[in-house]
């Protein structure tokens, strides 16, 4: 998903991204490797400890860096990034999120999004090859037609 939003992002060298979300931030690794961006990985469920570990040994500490937050409380000062952009599809459901997170963004920066997706509406109990690993919070999951 990360390549994928990246067609729509004009990410150059040097600039500043918050990768909201990053999980274990190899987003944000594959975002500085790709595009010489510095990348602020953050995500409040996965350890900023670990993910440190995890830029370090891949040699991009000098532009990669790991933070715990939460996506509501974040840490930054307004206006500090370029672009913003997160993998998860939480965001979504609360009205007046965009509004929070635009401050972050400076005057003509860019905010990409994307999650994950049905092909097809799930009307009734998900399909047994989905039962292993589907939990009750993906029913805010739907399809484009949706």
């Amino acid at each position: 998903m990360a390549e994928w939003l990246t067609f729509a992002l004009d990410l150059r060298p040097g600039m500043r991204v918050l990768d909201l979300g990053c999980g274990r931030a190899t987003s944000s690794i594959f975002l500085h490797r790709e595009f010489g961006v510095q990348v602020w990985a953050t995500d409040l469920w996965f350890s900023a400890a670990e993910n440190g570990q995890r830029i370090r040994d891949v040699g991009v500490e000098d532009s990669v860096f790991p933070v715990h937050a939460d996506a509501r409380s974040l840490p930054f000062s307004d206006e500090f990034f370029d672009v913003i952009v997160s993998l998860v599809y939480y965001y979504g459901t609360d009205d007046l999120y965009l509004n929070y997170l635009a401050r972050f963004v400076k005057p003509g920066g860019a905010i990409g999004i994307a999650g994950a997706g049905l092909m097809q509406e799930i009307d009734s109990f998900n399909p047994k090859h989905l039962r292993d690993w589907w939990t009750n919070d993906l029913w805010c999951l739907h399809s484009a037609p949706w």
